[in-house]
């Protein structure tokens, strides 16, 4: 029998040679087997990988603590009824004011994720949201409102914070910078406003049921 590694060769004289194949040509095919192999392998893994959901950021729940129950947040609506909200009716002379300010949560998402990008960038430490309450001008833009009836009611805005620094001493060369434990307003950020309110529209909703 005939190797299967060997060919069949005729010669002149009709005279039958075997002649061993290069072994190298059977190499070659084997190894690039193996790279095909590899070449697979490799796709997968990338394919999963992109596939993959991205690490989530830790969210902290220290916001637990500072949590209160529907009723007691009504505790204090009623006692702001009674007292801050009576005086500025009267001033108002019998017009209620504006009771509550409404942002989306995908927007509040949004800002705070804002603030928390931009401090990180300008490495500064512990970013916060300092809530204002402000009022209208009757004269106010309207396209700087939610609605232009809003002109003329009280209003709030948040204003982004984090912890102060300040010089350790300006007549000093270096100039190092002392971080503080009081959280300071970062003028150089955008506020958010243009916040739903109500009243007006005067609707059943104004009231905290």
């Amino acid at each position: 029998m005939f190797s299967p590694f060997c060919r069949v060769e005729q010669l002149p004289n009709f005279v039958i040679k075997l002649k061993p194949i290069k072994m190298k040509t059977l190499f070659s095919i084997k190894n690039l087997s193996s790279l095909f192999v590899v070449l697979i392998v490799s796709f997968c893994m990338l394919s999963c990988t992109r596939c993959s959901e991205p690490p989530k950021e830790h969210v902290s729940d220290s916001y637990k603590k500072k949590l209160i129950s529907y009723r007691e947040g009504r505790i204090l609506y009623d006692e702001y009824s009674r007292t801050n909200n009576a005086i500025l009716t009267k001033y108002r002379n019998g017009e209620p004011d504006s009771r509550w300010y409404w942002f989306s949560v995908e927007d509040l998402e949004g800002y705070i994720h804002y603030v928390k990008e931009t401090a990180k960038k300008q490495h500064l430490k512990n970013p916060g949201i300092r809530i204002y309450m402000g009022k209208y001008p009757m004269n106010h833009p309207r396209n700087k409102m939610a609605k232009p009836e809003y002109a003329g009611y009280q209003t709030i805005f948040l204003v982004p914070t984090a912890q102060g620094l300040k010089q350790d001493n300006p007549n000093v060369k270096s100039r190092a910078i002392i971080s503080t434990d009081e959280n300071k307003n970062l003028t150089d950020m955008e506020v958010l406003n243009m916040t739903n309110l109500a009243p007006p529209p005067k609707v059943s909703t104004a009231d905290m049921p």
